[in-house]
């Protein structure tokens, strides 16, 4: 009951979050010259001035910047997300219909910095100081320096063009079928990396910290095997610091597919949210902002239980 109420608690909390990260965005794209209307009119040499007053009357553009804003806020408690400018159709069905892929690409990423990270991150604070734990801080190092889109272009050069294992381009079939899978995988690779190389550093100092406790040399004094203690040990208490940074890492995939989805090419909410901003479609660069947020925030929540669930005495604050 104790740790229902702290989620509970967490989720009211968040709610003043979503609405500061609403009232910014709102703001920075009013305070951007031009908006939808220009875009539209600017693409129509047939479109007149006057055209484009009716078309701002028409979106409710050309009411006070707070004054839409407390419209779009109460059709967003309703439900109602506002239309695409350009379309006409339901912002959130175009984000709906994009989700599926920015999902994919995003477990793909963290289902590699996981694999890459834990086991790493355990292998140098083992062997601390020898040429393992070396090569393992300098790939770490790498991995927080080269920038998303560069590795992409790489691993494009090298594994799509140069070594032909993986197709360049999107291979255009359903989602889960093995080729788009197979596709996936450099593109997981390069969003997942910067958080796989910080989270191996957390990894390893944590480890390195608990190795040098007491109750390690207790159970090797007990006669319990090297491979016990780290794994049912060592391994539970250094993932309580590693599952509150990895909360926090999640912002750092979210935004790096922006990044990722446009070497690539790949057709999710990252692609979708560039094109948003390019053309002033405010409801869908809303939508897209507070989906972010959300996402973010429930990473957090999800990080604080999993935090009290490894460790029993942290329920107790709850």
């Amino acid at each position: 009951m104790d740790l229902l109420k702290f989620t509970v608690r967490r989720t009211l909390a968040s709610i003043p979050v979503l609405f500061g990260v609403s009232v910014i965005t709102f703001g920075l794209v009013h305070l951007t010259p031009g908006d939808v209307v220009s875009q539209l009119v600017a693409a129509n040499p047939d479109a007149s001035q006057a055209d484009a007053v009716r078309l701002r009357r028409e979106f409710g553009l050309d009411d006070p910047v707070w004054v839409q804003y407390i419209n779009w806020l109460g059709d967003v408690l309703t439900g109602d997300f506002g239309e695409h400018f350009t379309s006409g159709r339901d912002v959130s069905a175009l984000v709906w219909a994009r989700l599926p892929e920015t999902l994919a690409l995003g477990l793909f990423g963290w289902v590699f910095a996981l694999l890459i990270a834990i086991p790493g991150g355990i292998y140098a604070a083992i062997n601390r100081g020898e040429i393992g734990d070396d090569v393992s801080r300098f790939a770490a190092l790498s991995g927080i320096s080269i920038p998303n889109f560069w590795l992409g272009l790489m691993l494009i050069a090298v594994f799509s063009v140069q070594l032909n294992l993986f197709p360049t381009l999107d291979p255009q079939e359903p989602l889960l079928s093995t080729s788009m899978l197979w596709w996936l995988v450099l593109p997981g690779v390069t969003i997942g990396t910067a958080a796989s190389a910080n989270l191996m550093r957390i990894m390893r100092t944590s480890m390195a910290e608990e190795l040098n406790k007491e109750y390690v040399t207790a159970a090797r004094a007990k006669g319990l095997p090297e491979r016990t203690v780290v794994l049912k040990h060592v391994l539970r208490n250094s993932l309580i610091s590693v599952t509150t940074i990895a909360a926090f890492l999640t912002a750092s995939i979210v935004s790096g597919s922006v990044v990722v989805e446009t070497v690539f090419g790949w057709p999710g909410l990252g692609i979708l949210f560039v094109e948003a901003i390019n053309v002033r479609e405010i409801n869908l660069i809303l939508v897209i902002t507070l989906f972010t947020g959300v996402f973010i925030v429930l990473a957090n929540l999800l990080a604080d239980i999993v935090y009290a669930l490894l460790d029993p005495r942290i329920r107790h604050d709850y």
